[in-house]
Order: structure tokens, then sequence, then C-alpha cells
């Protein structure tokens, strides 16, 4: 039992609420670092008995053991030092990937206002950018996602377009190169004959 000071009126120690909040925030962390990449979690300050357990509960697929080696891994990570998950939370909030994954996340929102403000003159520019683009797809979406909001119905096509404009700019956000399956088949032909 945690009990009082007699002489002062204060706590011992934090109360049962507090301990499980902080429980939970160190699962939520143990979520979040699963979700990384190698090379993510390389960049963090993580002890080196973590690892394993991490690399196990990412192993892990099924819901219900996936569930509980997570719990594992966050009862390993209560184990460790404040300033240690302190210092993990602060390197993951500031890493350079999280910054440029919301950066490319904005450009998508603006993207997706210019497209349904400008119409086909945005998808020119649009497609200047981005040549893999879709462009059939986006003049459909575009044209739903007025439909919708003329209609006063759920934004379904408005939303998709956000997806389509982020699946289209995320490797160059992250500062990866398209494969070679993203290339166009028949642009590649068209070399091939020159």
């Amino acid at each position: 039992m945690r009990g009082r000071d007699e002489e002062t009126g204060e706590f011992h120690d934090k109360s049962r609420s507090q301990n499980r909040r902080d429980a939970l925030d160190v699962l939520a962390l143990g979520e979040k670092l699963v979700s990384l990449t190698p090379a993510q979690l390389a960049r963090l300050p993580i002890p080196e008995d973590l690892l394993p357990h991490i690399a196990e509960c990412k192993r892990i697929t099924a819901h219900i053991a996936h569930k509980r080696q997570l719990a594992f891994l966050a009862k390993h990570m209560r184990r460790e030092e404040d300033a240690t998950l302190d210092a993990i939370r602060d390197a993951d909030a500031n890493s350079e990937t999280g910054r440029r994954e919301v950066a490319m996340m904005h450009r998508a929102e603006d993207w997706r206002e210019r497209l349904l403000a400008e119409g086909d003159k945005a998808l020119a520019a649009l497609l200047d950018d981005y040549p893999q683009a879709d462009r059939q797809q986006l003049r459909t979406l575009v044209r739903n996602a007025q439909a919708e909001k003329a209609r006063n119905k759920p934004p379904r096509a408005y939303r998709e377009i956000f997806q389509v404009l982020r699946a289209l700019m995320l490797p160059a956000a992250l500062g990866l190169k398209a494969s070679a399956e993203d290339a166009d088949p028949v642009d590649s032909d068209e070399a091939d004959e020159d």
C-alpha cells in the first residue's frame, strides 16, 4: 500500500492509476517501435537487450500472439530506466523520417485542394511532377469528390484522392527510388526500340 507521510500528508508512491497510465505509455511506445523499419530502429538509442524482443514481436503476426508478445516487450521496457525511455521517445519524435512524412502529407493535402479547385490544369501540373500517376483515376476521383460535396454525401472520393496522392508521393518523400515494377512498361518498350 502506498500510504501517506504523517508529517506532510503527501503520498509515498505513485497511485495505481498513474502506474497504469505509465504502463500504457510504455506499451504504446513498444507498438511504435515494432512498426518501425530496421533502419529507423538503428537511429534510435534502443538498448541491445530490447532488440531481440522487438524483432520477435515483428515476426509474430497472429493477433493474440502478437498482442501477448507486445505486452512482453513492454514488460522488458518498463525495466529500463526512465531516462532511457525518454531518450527513445525524444529521438523518435525528432526523427527526420517523421518530419518528411508530415511534410509529404501536407503536400498531398495541398495537391488535393488544388485538384478540386483547378481541375485539369492542376492535374497536368501534377502529372509533370509525377508522370507515373494515373490520369484517368485521378480525374474520376476529383469528379466524384465534387459531386459528393454538391450532394452533401460522405467524402469517400475526397479521402481516396488523398490516399492515391500519398501513395504517389511517399517513395519520393522517404528518399526511395521507384522500383522497376512501378515504371510504365510501354515507356520501357519504346525506349528499347529507339
